[in-house]
């Protein structure tokens, strides 16, 4: 099982989302443990800094990427907003967020868990309510479910990613084109 974060989705809080991988079929769960919730803080750049989560922060992390996943689902899809996932990212776009702060080294930033989840929310919030609304995708591979932004020139990214799922449906694609041109052999 591979537990490397990924962050192909042009926002924080699209990458949250994206912890939960290949919902429609396998659903591979990034956040195991706490310590998997810190790492993906750390890694994402949401955070320079964060005390250790509890099992409580992964499940209240959990509860905010689903509210997540489901409001850019209904935004990209072009559908009310479901009100109980409203309310979860809602909740958690209200507290105390991550304070940068500035130091003799630039800029750092330390959190609770509970602030680095106010500051993914906030994220949302911002990505839901602004012009990148139109942009939101869906990438093209049937087992992926990230949702990403598309800054491409004509909008025309089919995928999350080239490396994680582009490459694997193009590579499968020109297979199957090569299986179908082969000559049949007659007995």
């Amino acid at each position: 099982m591979n537990l490397d974060h990924v962050f192909v989705c042009g926002n924080p809080a699209l990458d949250f989302a994206a912890t939960l991988r290949a919902r429609r079929s396998v659903r591979f769960e990034m956040f195991v443990s706490p310590d998997r919730l810190d790492a993906w803080y750390l890694e994402s750049g949401v955070v320079d800094a964060v005390s250790p989560s509890q099992e409580s922060d992964v499940e209240q992390a959990i509860a905010v990427r689903e509210a997540v996943y489901a409001l850019a689902t209904n935004r990209r899809l072009g559908e009310p907003y479901d009100t109980k996932a409203l309310a979860v990212l809602n909740d958690a776009a209200r507290r105390p967020p991550a304070t940068p702060q500035l130091t003799p080294a630039g800029r750092w930033t330390a959190a609770t868990p509970e602030q680095a989840l106010s500051t993914v929310a906030r994220h949302a919030v911002e990505l839901l309510s602004g012009p990148d609304v139109p942009l939101i995708k869906e990438c093209g591979n049937p087992e992926c479910t990230r949702i990403y932004i598309d800054r491409s020139r004509g909008m025309r990214r089919q995928w999350c990613g080239m490396e994680s799922c582009g490459n694997k449906i193009k590579a499968a694609a020109y297979r199957a084109r090569k299986r179908q041109a082969q000559p049949t052999e007659t007995v």
